[in-house]
């Protein structure tokens, strides 16, 4: 095939030795020296024609566009304009593949270089880096990743991918069984437990053409997920603010296999929030009303962990912070999709394709490209803020909680003397109404109150680890799934606050409970 022209683009002075080193990185590289030819303009021989005809003449006909941003934004011509920022918008008017990377630094920038990150970042995704050899990792990652898109390549993703020393002996037959359980009621999966580990697996696709298991397979069903993929974990945390600051509220790292660590996520965050819990009489299926949407927190979790880089050293993190939600995870949007199509309906075009489709037949994901979507419907349904999605180093999505009403600074003694949100005082009346609702609120609570026996508490300490459904709680106690113990050792400890549902779907099997933190500083 021809060769494919990449254009290396930069402030000449700032960047003169990194934009060298990678000329020839390319150049020699035993891979990429097969395909690519670099083009820095340091190389072009002397000619009448002027220099910034020449040098947009490459822009126009390179194939890559690869772009290095700095502090400084260079020589501006007569417009105020510089090569860099020409060379960009020549290759974007001749739709070259555009590669961006910007320097990390605390170093302020020049405004207009600044302004022309901002220009880009609107277009492409663009991708940090400190060192040249960051640089280079990111340089080489992205050209071997247009190789593959192009399929002038092919290589194997990481989760389609056989894994090397393990064996079936490393496969949790109990968590095929619940997967398999759990796909029949969401999406009709045809196949029983009994029909056979191999031949589920052939049926989701985790296993290679020749029939070894795949690193998917690893990460769902083996006993020990970690043992393989060490940093295939989930990191969450609880502050007291607004800040990633100690000292730190709450701090747990889950593991597992990728169901269980969704799970346990969730009902860390649903155990956190703000919750009321109505009454239901003689029924575990008690209403309650979150802060926020359970699917909304949900998607983003789930999605965190179907779609992050395994490659990759860092772990997912879950931050509840007083204001909002963050979830991050060390991954990124796939090339040419860009923050505002998360907003619409869109393709689906999964990370790890192999690794979301069990996903989805479990129910975690969905396959259509509207779970950003349906987050956001869910959120604004709440009258809560839109949720954000960024695209940094790693890619985070934020979900706002519900904004408090500002206390009165100074406290009153008197609830006759408290004003309203519309500045009046309240009337005598009014006084005795509140009086009286302070006295129902507390015969509510009283009512609500349990004499917890060592078996509720047990309860709560099998529910504190990850959430657990009514089954799980009473097969735990080593009682019958009976109407008298579902009353003892769930309804009371829903109807009490000391125990969570993290759906509010009702009469779902797979409805789970989780222990109580609730939030008391907000």
């Amino acid at each position: 095939m021809a060769d494919i022209k990449v254009f290396i683009s930069s402030v000449q002075k700032e960047f003169a030795s990194e934009r060298r080193l990678l000329y020839d990185y390319i150049r020699t590289d035993s891979l990429l020296g097969r395909f690519f030819v670099p083009f820095i303009f340091e190389d072009m021989p002397a000619s009448e024609v002027s220099a910034q005809k020449a040098y947009l003449t490459q822009a126009a006909e390179c194939h890559i566009y690869l772009g290095i941003l700095g502090t400084q934004y260079g020589y501006e011509d007569e417009e105020g304009i510089s090569p860099t920022e020409r060379e960009y918008d020549t290759a974007t008017a001749h739709h070259a593949h555009r590669l961006i990377y910007t320097l990390r630094t605390d170093t302020p920038r020049n405004p207009k270089e600044q302004a022309l990150i901002g220009k880009v970042e609107q277009e492409v995704v663009r991708r940090g880096f400190a060192t040249y050899d960051e640089l280079r990792t990111a340089v080489y990652n992205s050209l071997v990743d247009y190789l593959v898109r192009k399929e002038i390549i092919r290589r194997v993703p990481f989760d389609a991918a056989a894994h090397s020393v393990a064996t079936y002996d490393d496969i949790d037959p109990e968590k095929v069984r619940t997967f398999v359980n759990r796909a029949k009621k969401k999406r009709n999966f045809p196949l029983n437990f009994e029909d056979g580990i191999e031949k589920i697996f052939s049926a989701i696709h985790v296993l290679t053409d020749d029939g070894r298991l795949t690193n998917s397979a690893l990460l769902l069903f083996a006993k020990d997920p970690q043992r393989f993929f060490r940093t295939s974990e989930v990191r969450c945390a609880q502050f007291y603010g607004t800040k990633v600051e100690k000292p730190i509220r709450n701090y747990q790292v889950f593991t597992g296999s990728l169901f269980e660590m969704i799970d346990k996520a969730v009902g860390f965050v649903m155990s956190r929030i703000d919750a009321h819990v109505g009454k239901r009489d003689l029924s575990p299926d008690a209403p309650v009303e979150y802060e926020l949407p359970e699917s909304a927190v949900a998607e983003a979790i789930a999605n965190a962990v179907a779609h992050r880089d395994y490659t990759s050293n860092a772990s997912v993190q879950v931050m509840l912070f007083r204001d909002r939600l963050e979830i991050w995870n060390p991954g990124r949007l796939p090339d040419g999709f860009t923050i505002q199509k998360l907003h619409e309906v869109h393709r689906s075009e999964p990370t790890n394709p192999v690794l979301a489709h069990p996903l989805f037949m479990a129910g975690y994901i969905e396959h259509l490209g509207t779970g950003t979507t349906d987050m956001i419907a869910d959120c604004e349904a709440l009258g809560l803020r839109t949720p954000e999605f960024i695209q940094a180093d790693d890619f985070r999505t934020i979900i706002y909680r519900q904004e408090k009403v500002t206390e009165q600074p100074q406290k009153v003694s008197n609830p006759a003397e408290k004003v309203t949100e519309q500045g009046q005082k309240v009337t005598e009346q009014g006084q005795k109404v509140i009086e009286q609702e302070q006295k129902s609120n507390q015969a509510e609570q009283e009512s609500n109150q349990v004499r917890l026996t060592a078996k509720q508490r047990k309860v709560l300490e099998f529910c504190d680890v990850m959430p657990r459904t009514a089954q799980e709680i009473l097969e735990m106690e080593g009682v019958k799934y009976q109407t008298r113990t579902l009353q003892q050792y769930v309804t009371k400890l829903v109807l009490a606050g000391l125990l969570r549902p993290t759906t509010t779907h009702k009469n779902d099997s797979n409805r789970r409970y989780i222990t109580a933190h609730p939030s008391t500083d907000r």
